[in-house]
């Protein structure tokens, strides 16, 4: 379900071409660009074109290393799993709002077709024209709403559910990252731990050190009495 989402994302931004992207890329990490294209049947540049795009909206990143050999850079390419779903997301929540302006548009208001031209407008629009095509000079009639309104419907009912389970993926991957957050602060604050633990004890040992050496300083500049002889 989640590669299904995930190749509608870059379908929308890119094409249906570029799809098969996300199977190269999902579970795994530094993907090289040159195995990407041979998988495409693309050119490098046309790999590139598309991987560019997907990065300018936070679907991937890349690390890259340059060929000691040829001396060209190459590019590793990761998908950014919980930016997609994301990004996902917030276009069908832009689709439910057109879809639901559109459904109470229908719901509210007459419309009338030229069925000649097929060319559908509003009352309002109609009135302008005296309800007479000026294409074809043929009366406009009023169009039948019921249809188009049951689609509506069906379409937002499908956006709602895809919505839902778009969200659900999201959080998901929303867990894991957090997770993955946490793990790397405690291993951050351990390492700070050890470093700090180590500072103390060179610190500890340097006063010690200064401690002995004071000691043995003092040993050497205190000399014994002598004693006075009896007359």
């Amino acid at each position: 379900m989640q590669v299904k989402f995930l190749k509608s994302i870059v379908e929308n931004l890119v094409n249906k071409q570029a799809s098969p992207i996300i199977d190269l890329l999902t579970g795994k990490k530094n993907v090289n660009e040159f195995l990407i294209a041979k998988k495409l049947k693309l050119t490098i540049n046309q790999t590139r074109n598309i991987l560019y795009k997907l990065s300018d909206y936070g679907l991937v990143s890349f690390i890259r290393k340059k060929d000691k050999r040829k001396g060209w850079y190459i590019y590793f390419w990761t998908l950014n799993i919980y930016q997609s779903l994301n990004l996902l997301e917030q276009n069908l929540r832009k689709e439910l709002e057109q879809l639901e302006s559109q459904l109470k548009s229908r719901k509210e208001k007459r419309y009338y077709v030229c069925k000649t031209c097929s060319i559908e407008l509003t009352e309002e629009g109609a009135l302008l024209n005296d309800f007479i095509c000026p294409e074809c000079e043929k009366v406009y009639e009023l169009s039948e709403n019921q249809g188009v309104v049951s689609d509506l419907e069906k379409h937002l009912n499908k956006i709602k559910k895809d919505i839902g389970l778009v969200s659900s993926e999201r959080k998901i991957e929303e867990s894991k990252l957090e997770k993955k957050k946490e793990v790397k602060i405690k291993k951050e604050e351990k390492k700070k731990k050890e470093e700090r633990m180590k500072k103390r004890e060179i610190k500890r040992k340097i006063k010690e050190k200064e401690k002995k050496k004071s000691k043995h300083s003092s040993k050497k500049k205190k000399k014994p009495e002598k004693k006075k002889k009896r007359k």
